[in-house]
């Protein structure tokens, strides 16, 4: 098997090695974090209440930044017709 070798910091190394198991080589570990899971393996981590308690923060933000993109297109529009 091919290796290559990379340099990471002291905070890293020591952050990578809190995660390692007994037994685990840094390659096992780093494979293990690095495994991306499908959406659909969160499912039901969160109650009903706090998924719609979520939702309803991310519509508003999505709404209120919506609402500045537009106003600060206008300001722009209107700062380059004068």
């Amino acid at each position: 098997m091919a290796t290559k070798t990379i340099t990471v910091t002291e905070s890293a190394y020591e952050a990578l090695k809190s995660l390692k198991e007994k037994n685990e080589s840094f390659s096992e570990t780093i494979l293990r974090v690095a495994k991306r899971k499908p959406l659909s393996a969160f499912y039901g981590a969160w109650s009903k209440e706090t998924a719609d308690k979520v939702e309803k923060h991310i519509r508003e933000t999505r709404k209120m930044h919506s609402k500045l993109h537009q106003e600060r297109i206008k300001r722009i529009d209107e700062e380059l017709r004068s």
